[in-house]
């Protein structure tokens, strides 16, 4: 039996002798497509490619691309853990060619991997293609199914409708017919019994698709019309996991070796054997798949948090986590304990998890406390929503109390909806779910996005000329029209552009595009599709004419500045640290530098004070930019070149070197460091477990920071009455307030003491109470230890104490009971809290003891009076 690495191996070896370069994975985390947080087919990495913005340098192409599947149109989160195929992260096998061959070899090279190299019976193997759409114009995918009549019998060819076969990229753009190959693995005994003719996309668990042959043909445009591709592309994808399960003859691709072996070490971890029983089992699956989707998003720079792609991460876990604390007993962390058998189950064919093992492991223990204490408040927070729900005589909890408990805070409504089931409640869960669609309609509204159909104006590609030049005469080559949220802007391709588009972390060149009759305002400039777009809020008034292209240059040098600034902070960093210091993520703007990287504790401020200066020593010893432009990676690896995990690099790249510094880098830098003029770092904090960040300025930010440090010491010296020595001047500030803060407690005990022998003597008895009463000016610290001193004196005695207060013309009223009143049925807080009226106010308390402030003083003695009178009446 092949194990999954010989199956993985195999697919590559075979496309291999069908002239196919073999590609690596690209990151599972996608960091400059707008339209897209995480890679969920294969196709992502080849998207410019099929849209025709990047040039075809391999025209046939294979790979094993991770992918994630947990938002959007693909969404299997659900189903995760509770079937036997579905997952979210997974392994996508595939094929493409651009241009180059198209349905028939796709279709007879799957052939023959599948029967001739795997050795899959052909009995158990069922193919679909396009039955066409009438309302569309299009026929029934009949090339596909003659290819497909030379190699199986015709009856196992289905056709299939337009949602299962028919491609589409997004609701514009590349598609066309697939056809799909299904198996069953059902055991013969079942086969006998039903046909898996009938079971195909009927989602039976044993009857499933494995390998999704897709032939781009068409282009789809806004008004929904289909036009012919120029370049026909062949995009095939099959589901590893599944084609494992296959070849290993098991039922579930949990069963498989690509799982047991972390699922054997969670039934270790909780002691509960897997196999045994449903729900343990659907928590065990869960479990270990949602570690994988985790370790590869950290190796890939994407750290759990509450936005974007970081809060998708972090509901994974959270899910996971949950599924633990309710089912396996897991009430601490264990999660980062699997990750030991992940990397042995995966570090060779992703060596990535083994050299970032330890933050991984860091990442996902600080996270499973943070979740835990998160659950104990939910907890707790839901045990008082029963509490009122039972006391209100009502059976169910609302669905308002349960979405906050799920928005605010986090608590999962399984979790919820269980515990409520354990006290004999229930749920208003229609409710619950139109809270939840008010919230995502909020949610769309906010992010929705009217985008018009290119306007051609020429055809071309766009040429980057901003490392060598600010300024260009250029043409339009295409515009659309964007709307969002009420607002309109126009995004604009040029055939040559000096703007940076944003990429890397450093943000997009703004600017001008102008000629001798008007000026349009470049207000950004993004990076999508490998496109460099520039978004304005008005069009040219002729969109054909030559323009000239003008970059901001004051914000362009002060992104440079501080772009370099942080390649020098990086190589700063691992001389002082060490080399486990790894960039993690960075933010460039003109305004600031943003930098986060690896390492496992806070730095002092000696060893930040040592950062600061190594960065400045670089600086004035003004190194010269070495740009080495499309370098092969293996010579650029060779020149010591520092590579980021999560970054996706192609076979020749951009070298940035200044001394000893050496980085792939794609963004814009100055042409010596000098020209940085000064760095100072503003504040180094923690993002996440083993994860460090950097803020810090350059150049003007900098010396605007040191200006500000210096009002700030001249106000302080003027404050302390221009003191030549402000450190003098200071302390002794210091030193007289501490005398000042000593004479005023000597005071306020004097004042305890006098206020306290005075209510000694003033005490009167009522029945067999002894009343202690006293209108004065007063502090109302200080009452509350007189009146706790008086308790003390007549411990032996029953005792009420009441004070009518005022200070800082506020009236307080202060009611003290002994225990032996609190015994006899006598309550201070209800007493209070009807004498507080007469001074305009509210208060309230403990039964002992109890206070309330007022807006009336003149009203101080009636509520005295009123509470004497509550203690006659007892």
């Amino acid at each position: 039996m092949k194990t999954s690495q010989e199956i993985r191996q195999s697919f590559l070896d075979f496309f291999t002798s069908k002239q196919h370069r073999i590609v690596p994975s690209a990151p599972m985390v996608i960091k400059d497509d707008p339209t897209l947080m995480f890679t969920n087919a294969g196709m992502n990495q080849f998207k410019n490619i099929i849209l025709g913005n990047d040039p075809i340098v391999y025209p046939r192409i294979a790979d094993s691309q991770k992918c994630l599947r947990v938002s959007g149109k693909h969404n299997d989160l659900e189903e995760v853990g509770h079937d036997t195929y579905h997952h979210t992260m997974f392994e996508m096998l595939g094929n493409w060619s651009f241009g180059n061959y198209f349905k028939k070899e796709a279709i007879e090279w799957a052939w023959e991997y599948l029967t001739d190299v795997l050795g899959l019976d052909k009995q158990r193997l069922y193919v679909t293609v396009f039955e066409g759409s009438p309302a569309e114009g299009l026929e029934r995918d009949q090339e596909a199914a003659d290819y497909w009549e030379k190699l199986i019998d015709p009856q196992r060819i289905i056709n299939g409708n337009r949602k299962d076969n028919f491609w589409e990229m997004g609701d514009t753009g590349p598609c066309g017919p697939c056809s799909e190959i299904h198996i069953d693995i059902r055991p013969d005994s079942e086969r006998a019994k039903i046909d898996g003719l009938t079971l195909v996309n009927q989602s039976h668990p044993q009857v499933i698709e494995i390998w999704n042959l897709v032939f781009m043909q068409y282009n789809r445009k806004v008004d929904n019309s289909l036009v012919p591709l120029p370049a026909k592309v062949i995009d095939t994808g099959m589901g590893f996991e599944r084609l494992c399960m296959a070849i290993q003859g098991k039922l579930s691709n949990y069963d498989t070796d690509v799982f047991q072996p972390i699922i054997h070490e969670i039934a270790s971890l909780c002691h509960i054997p897997y196999g045994k029983q449903e729900k343990t089992d659907i928590a065990m699956r869960v479990v270990a798949d949602h570690i994988r989707t985790i370790a590869f998003a950290i190796t890939d720079g994407q750290l759990p948090s509450n936005v974007k792609a970081g809060y998708v991460i972090r509901r994974i876990l959270r899910r996971a986590v949950r599924y633990g604390y309710t089912f396996l007993n897991q009430r601490q962390p264990f999660m980062h304990s699997l990750v030991t058998s992940l990397v042995r189950t995966m570090g060779d064919a992703y060596p990535e998890l083994k050299i970032q093992k330890t933050l991984i492991e860091k990442v996902i223990k600080e996270e499973e406390e943070s979740f835990l204490r998160t659950l104990e408040t939910g907890i707790r927070l839901l045990d008082k929503v029963m509490t009122d729900t039972k006391t209100a005589g009502h059976a169910m909890i609302s669905g308002h109390d349960a979405f906050t408990l799920y928005d605010t805070y986090g608590f999962p409504l399984d979790l919820t909806e269980l515990i409520l089931k354990e006290h004999g409640l229930s749920l208003d869960l229609t409710a619950f779910q139109a809270e939840m669609q008010q919230q995502k309609e909020r949610a769309r509204n906010a992010a929705a996005v009217e985008t018009g159909d290119w306007v051609i104006v020429r055809e071309g590609e766009t040429e980057f000329v901003g490392y060598d030049s600010t300024e260009s005469e250029v043409r339009i080559l295409r515009y659309r029209e964007i709307k969002q949220k009420n607002s309109q802007f126009f995004q604009i391709v040029l055939d040559h552009t000096p703007f940076y588009a944003e990429m890397g972390g450093q943000v997009g060149d703004n600017g001008w595009l102008k000629n001798d009759n008007e000026k349009i305002i470049i207000v950004d400039t993004k990076r999508e599709n490998n496109l460099a777009v520039h978004l304005a809020t008005q069009l040219p008034d002729d969109p054909s004419a030559l323009f000239i292209a003008k970059v901001d240059v004051e914000k362009r040098q002060a992104s440079e500045n501080n772009h370099t600034a942080t390649h020098l902070l990086h190589e700063a960093l691992r001389q002082i640290l060490g080399t486990h210091v790894e960039q993690k993520g960075s933010f460039v703007s003109p305004d600031a530098l943003r930098f986060d990287f690896s390492h496992y504790q806070k730095l002092n401020e000696e060893e930040l004070q040592r950062v600061e200066n190594l960065v400045n020593k670089k600086i004035r010893e003004n190194r010269h930019l070495n740009e080495f432009r499309h370098l092969p990676i293996a010579q650029a690896r060779e020149m010591g070149a520092m590579a980021l995990f999560g970054e996706k690099y192609g076979d020749d790249v951009r070298v940035i070197q200044f001394g000893s510094s050496i980085e792939l880098c794609g963004g814009t830098h100055v042409k010596a460091t000098g020209e940085i003029g000064y760095f100072k770092i503003l504040t180094e904090s923690s993002v996440a477990a083993g994860i460090r960040r950097i803020e810090a300025v350059t150049a003007e930010g900098a010396d605007l920071f040191v200006r500000n440090q210096q009002e700030l010491i001249k106000t302080v010296r003027e404050k302390l009455h221009h003191a030549p020595n402000i450190l003098q001047g200071l302390q002794k500030l210091i030193d007289d307030h501490a005398l000042l803060t000593k004479q005023i407690e000597q005071y306020r005990q004097e004042k305890i003491e006098q206020l306290q022998k005075e209510l000694m003597q003033q005490s009167t008895l009522l029945g067999d109470i002894r009343i202690v009463s006293w209108k004065g000016e007063a502090h109302p610290d200080v009452v509350r230890t007189v009146v706790t001193r008086l308790k003390t004196a007549f411990s032996d005695e029953k005792l009420a104490v009441v004070t009518g207060t005022q200070y800082d013309g506020k009236p307080t009223l202060t009611v003290l009971l002994s225990q032996s009143l609190v015994d006899a049925g006598f309550n201070a807080s209800n007493i209070v809290r009807q004498a507080a009226v007469a001074i305009d106010g509210r208060g309230g308390g403990q039964p002992f003891l109890a206070t309330a402030g007022g807006k009336n003083s003149d009203g101080l003695v009636q509520a005295i009076d009123q509470v004497k009178q509550a203690l006659r009446n007892g």
